[in-house]
């Protein structure tokens, strides 16, 4: 039975990196008390080791987890690494050990607080991920589609059939402002990559005439009598509202009304904070 050490592991923040860290754990019987990326490692009271990187170490420990966790364990572990959970590494790491003494119904153990923990971090990304389908507006700049994020989930990788299959004669970019990427499309073919900082030039006038038909068009369908702010802020949190089209730049008291859920279309109530 591996024992806790007082060892901080650091990585180089890739899932291969992580992988790594399973195998370093498994090799030496120890279960660090943390698991950070060596770039961002401040000082601490606790030693640290630096994990490197290989590949043949990360794809073996890839090919022994669906075999003997089973393939949604996978697919688990990797949407689990793109949560904003804090110590999500650590989370996963622990999954993991658990998962190779239990086998698959280690998908099941939803007391377990690693289990549940991750479980609940997996399902705030896939929200997540789910609302900016319907809230991510894009803008024209020079006939390439721009919209800007600010997700708190590593999403553009479930972004990405989604709009590639809606969008697939367009050229179009989505810059996540928060993690420092972006999705480019040109027709059959995307990549993510990493993006520094995103400076737009000013719309033209078309774009800000098409900008304000929206606008207008948000304005005419709301029902003074039903404005209920309350309820538009369970539908559509406000921290989508910066990059949403029919909010524009206008003054706060000038901003649309948003009309009860009688007459639109808009996703169920969602919790935002993790449990």
């Amino acid at each position: 039975m591996p024992a806790g050490s007082d060892l901080i592991y650091c990585y180089d923040g890739s899932f291969d990196g992580l992988l790594c860290c399973v195998f370093e754990s498994y090799e030496k019987k120890e279960i660090p008390v943390d698991i950070l990326v060596a770039a961002t490692a401040q000082p601490l009271l606790f030693s640290t080791k630096e994990i490197p990187t290989d590949s043949q170490k990360a794809g073996r420990v890839l090919a022994s987890i669906p075999q003997k966790l089973g393939p949604a364990a996978l697919v688990f572990i990797q949407q689990a690494f793109l949560t904003c959970l804090g110590q999500k590494e650590l989370y996963i790491l622990l999954f993991l050990r658990l998962g190779y003494r239990n086998g698959p119904s280690v998908m099941n153990m939803l007391t377990d607080n690693v289990v549940g923990t991750l479980c609940r971090a997996v399902k705030h990304l896939e929200r997540e991920s789910h609302l900016f389908k319907g809230f991510l507006r894009f803008s024209i700049f020079s006939n390439v589609l721009v919209g800007e994020i600010e997700p708190k989930n590593y999403v553009l990788p479930l972004l990405t059939q989604h709009f590639c299959e809606r969008y697939p004669e367009e050229r179009f970019l989505i810059y996540d402002k928060t993690h420092g990427m972006g999705l480019v499309y040109q027709p059959y073919q995307s990549a993510v990559i990493p993006i520094s900082s995103l400076d737009l030039p000013a719309a033209d006038a078309e774009e800000q005439r098409f900008r304000e038909l929206w606008q207008l068009f948000y304005d005419t369908i709301a029902i003074e009598g039903r404005y209920n702010p309350t309820c538009r802020m369970s539908h559509m949190p406000k921290r989508y509202w910066t990059y949403m089209t029919e909010f524009g730049s206008r003054p706060k008291e000038a901003r649309p009304k948003l009309p009860d859920a009688g007459r639109t279309l808009l996703p169920i109530p969602v919790q935002e904070k993790l449990p």
